[in-house]
């Protein structure tokens, strides 16, 4: 008999430990894609590793997509630190490259050559940030989830980007191809000698660390995290929930809008086909890997640009589709969400009444599952009674799902103290 009990508090290093299982898991993932392709495993993660870490361009290439990826795993933390989650960032991503291609075409050919470049910056954060307004007035102010917002909102934005380089700024001199004109050098991102690594990098380096000590060490971190964990004590406490929550979905498009302008100024001198390549999705699975933590995001950033050019060798090099890195990006997250419930969870065999834990600091949930409770064998819900009796004691009621003393007949509740004590002064008075 065993019992699927809930941990009380996680392990220590749970971030390292689900990060590492959710990398197993990709990697056995991709080990079996490539047996049912006929390829040695060893011999493709061999190949893959060498066209990553194999040579200077290869190196520089994995910089260049963790850039990006970096910068929309930053936006995504950042709103998860108020548990908002912007599944939009590729289209805040898409909406930055428009507003800094706009920049960059239009606006910085009346400008000081000595301010274009920093107006293509400007203009690529605020356009982030106004595709990120949209959905962060309906969720502070008319409560619809940001979930749906963000994502629906993706398809708008690449539609409107579609629109703007098939249509009225498509190249009169591209001979019928898609694209805007070549942006002019003066807005054109600084690039490391003999590589595409561009100045988004040092972005990327200094947001990191900004970020994190802006929601750890800042009374404006302290007011997020505590909205995120509790709105109903936060304005209790008298925090303007709405405000900050418009603030840190600002925030969140803000560097989305940034990784969208670094794109265009940096890699591609043009708005084009090419410039929506999924940064945004993929700045989710490595915010996750990151466990939502600032200093973390450019490491997996790292680990995932990795992936990305290493699937790109195996296509040139074994004639394998390059989408196999996709797979393993998919392998990552399923992963990571393996790791969740490895680390919330564990197996306990015993009696169902024996004690769920020796370890004070782990034991069971409100509930345990029982498989031997019932004749046909089949699993059952049983209460736990350490918990059972931590939510009588913290005074929850059955509305908020836990234990409570009308499911158990033989343990009288505060409220039932309460009143048996008012009915004895009464009697005393009479």
């Amino acid at each position: 008999m065993f019992r699927i009990v809930r941990r009380h508090r996680p392990p220590r290093r749970a971030a390292l430990l689900g990060a590492l299982v959710a990398l197993a898991a990709a990697l056995l993932a991709g080990a079996a894609i490539f047996l049912c392709s006929g390829v040695s495993p060893l011999e493709a993660y061999s190949v893959m590793a060498s066209g990553a870490f194999g040579s200077k361009l290869g190196l520089s290439e994995v910089v260049v997509k963790a850039i990006p990826l970096t910068l929309t795993g930053l936006a995504v933390a950042v709103a998860a630190t108020m548990l908002l989650w912007n599944i939009g960032a590729e289209g805040q991503f898409v909406f930055g490259a428009v507003g800094a291609a706009w920049a960059a075409l239009y606006l910085s050919p009346h400008l000081p050559p000595a301010l274009a470049l920093p107006s293509v910056v400007l203009c690529g954060g605020l356009a982030g940030m106004l595709w990120a307004l949209i959905p962060a007035l309906l969720r502070a102010y008319w409560e619809i989830s940001e979930i749906l917002t963000t994502l629906l909102l993706n398809y708008v934005a690449v539609i409107f980007m579609e629109h703007l380089y098939f249509g009225p700024w498509r190249n009169p001199m591209g001979f019928g191809f898609p694209g805007t004109p070549d942006f002019p050098d003066a807005v054109l991102l600084p690039r490391l000698h003999g590589t595409r690594i561009h100045l988004g990098l040092a972005l990327a380096v200094v947001l990191a660390p900004l970020l994190h000590v802006l929601l750890r060490r800042t009374k404006w971190g302290y007011r997020v995290r505590v909205i995120g964990r509790g709105p109903r004590a936060a304005r209790y406490a008298g925090m303007n929930v709405r405000r900050q929550t418009v603030l840190v979905l600002l925030c969140s498009g803000l560097l989305a809008g940034l990784a969208g302008m670094g794109e265009v100024a940096g890699i591609h001198f043009a708005l084009k086909p090419g410039v929506s390549s999924g940064y945004g999705y993929d700045g989710i699975i490595v915010a996750c890997l990151a466990g939502f933590r600032p200093l973390a995001v450019p490491i997996f950033a790292l680990v995932l640009g990795v992936f990305i050019v290493g699937g790109e060798q195996l296509q040139s090099a074994m004639n394998l589709p390059a989408s196999i890195s996709l797979i393993l990006e998919g392998a990552l997250l399923f992963g990571l969400l393996a790791s969740e419930a490895l680390l919330r969870y564990r197996l306990v065999f015993g009696a169902a009444d024996d004690e769920e834990s020796d370890d004070p600091d782990e034991g069971g949930g409100a509930f345990a599952m029982s498989a031997s409770a019932q004749g046909d064998g089949s699993p059952r819900v049983v209460p736990s009674a350490r918990a059972a009796s931590a939510d009588l004691q913290g005074g929850r009621d059955g509305s908020t799902g836990a234990v409570s003393a009308a499911s158990h007949p033989g343990i009288r509740s505060d409220g039932d103290i309460a009143d048996e004590a008012r009915g004895d002064a009464k009697e005393e008075g009479a």
